[in-house]
C-alpha cells in the first residue's frame, strides 16, 4: 500500500497545494485515486466529479455511492446528469467526450488539473486496441500520463489494476462494478476479457511487454518529430519535388504532421494519402485527405488546411 503512495508521489502529478478534479466513476480505479489524491493533495484542493448518464438501472447508486465516499474523505462532489445517449453512434465515445467534456470546464473554472483513474492495465488494453482498429505507429504509443490539464498519475505510476483493488481493500474502501464491463457488446470488453487472458496464455509477461514496447516507441517517436522537423525546415509546407524524394515513411510521416497542424486535430488518414498528394497537378489542386484536412498544391508547394464545411442546400 505504502509503494503505490509512494510512486504517486513520486510521479509528481498529485502534490500539495495543486487543486485537483478527479473523475470518479465509482469504480476501484477511481476510488483508489480519489483516496490517494486526497493524501498527496489534501482534501481541501479535491473535488470529484461523477458523471450520471442513466444508462444503467444502477447509475443512482453509483452516484450515491461516490457522494458517501466524498463525504468520508472530506472531498468536494460534483455531479453532471445528462438526460441520455444520442439515437445513433458510439455510446462509449459519446459518454467520453461527456465526461472529460464536463470535467474540462470544471478544473478550468478551478484553476485545477483534471485527473483521471487510467492505469497500467488499461493502456495495455488501449494499445491493443488501437492496434487492431487503427494501423500506424500512434497506435502503438498508448495514452499519455500527461497532456495539458489532463493527468493520469496512476498510469505513471504504473500501478496495474489488481494494485488498485489491493490499495481499496486495505484502505476498507468499497467500490462498483459496472455491468457493461464484462458486456461483450464492446470491443474494449472483448480485448479485456478474451485478448489479454489469451496473450497471457501464450506468455506471463505478455502486458508488460505490450507496455515495455510502447514506452520504447515513444522514445522513438521523440527522435522522429526531430527528423520531421529537420525535413521542413521549421516550414508549414513543403515542395512536392522534396517531398517525393524523401524516404517513404519518412513522407507518410511529414504528410501526417502537416495535415494535424493545419486542423489541431489527429489526422490519422493522411499518411495513408500520400500517392494521391503526389500525383496532384503541381500548378493548382487540393484533395480532401480525411480527418477534416485538405492539401492544397500550388506552385509545387504543399500546404494543408481544414476541409470547408459543406454548404447547407437552398
Amino acid at each position: 500500500m505504502t509503494s503505490l503512495l509512494e510512486r504517486v508521489r513520486d510521479g509528481g502529478l498529485l502534490a500539495a497545494g495543486r487543486p485537483v478534479v478527479v473523475l470518479l466513476s465509482g469504480g476501484r480505479d477511481s476510488v483508489c485515486l480519489l483516496d490517494l489524491a486526497v493524501e498527496l493533495a489534501g482534501a481541501a484542493d479535491v473535488t470529484a466529479l461523477h458523471v450520471n448518464y442513466g444508462l444503467r438501472e444502477e447509475a443512482d447508486g453509483d452516484e450515491a455511492h461516490c457522494a458517501a465516499l466524498c463525504q468520508r474523505l472530506g472531498a468536494a462532489f460534483a455531479v453532471e446528469r445528462v438526460p441520455g445517449p444520442p439515437r445513433s453512434g458510439n455510446v462509449q465515445a459519446w459518454a467520453r467526450d461527456v465526461r472529460y467534456g464536463a470535467g474540462t470546464r470544471l478544473a478550468a473554472a478551478d484553476g485545477a488539473r483534471l485527473a483521471a483513474g487510467h492505469t497500467a492495465t488499461d493502456q495495455a488494453e488501449t494499445i491493443l486496441y488501437r492496434l487492431a482498429a487503427s494501423p500506424g505507429r500512434r497506435a502503438l504509443l498508448g495514452m499519455a500520463d500527461a497532456a495539458g490539464i489532463l493527468i493520469r498519475p496512476l498510469l505513471r505510476a504504473g500501478a496495474t489494476r489488481a494494485d488498485t483493488a489491493a490499495w481499496c481493500e486495505a484502505r476498507g474502501l468499497a467500490w462498483r462494478e459496472d455491468s457493461t464491463n464484462d458486456s461483450g457488446l464492446y470491443a474494449r470488453a472483448r480485448v479485456r476479457n478474451g485478448l489479454i487472458p489469451a496473450l497471457r496464455a501464450v506468455h506471463p509477461e505478455a502486458e508488460h511487454n505490450v507496455l515495455r514496447t510502447a514506452e520504447l516507441l515513444r522514445e522513438e517517436a521523440e527522435v522522429l518529430d526531430v527528423v520531421v522537423d529537420t525535413a521542413l525546415a521549421g516550414r508549414d509546407r513543403i515542395e512536392l519535388a522534396h517531398l517525393e524524394a524523401l524516404p517513404p515513411a519518412l513522407a507518410r510521416l511529414v504528410v501526417r504532421w502537416l495535415a494535424e497542424r493545419a486542423t489541431g486535430a489527429l489526422c490519422a488518414r493522411a499518411a495513408a494519402r500520400l500517392d494521391d498528394i503526389l500525383a496532384l497537378d503541381p500548378t493548382g489542386a487540393a484533395l480532401d485527405v480525411g480527418d477534416g484536412a485538405r492539401a492544397v498544391v500550388g506552385e509545387g508547394v504543399l500546404r494543408f488546411v481544414r476541409t470547408p464545411p459543406l454548404r447547407a442546400r437552398t
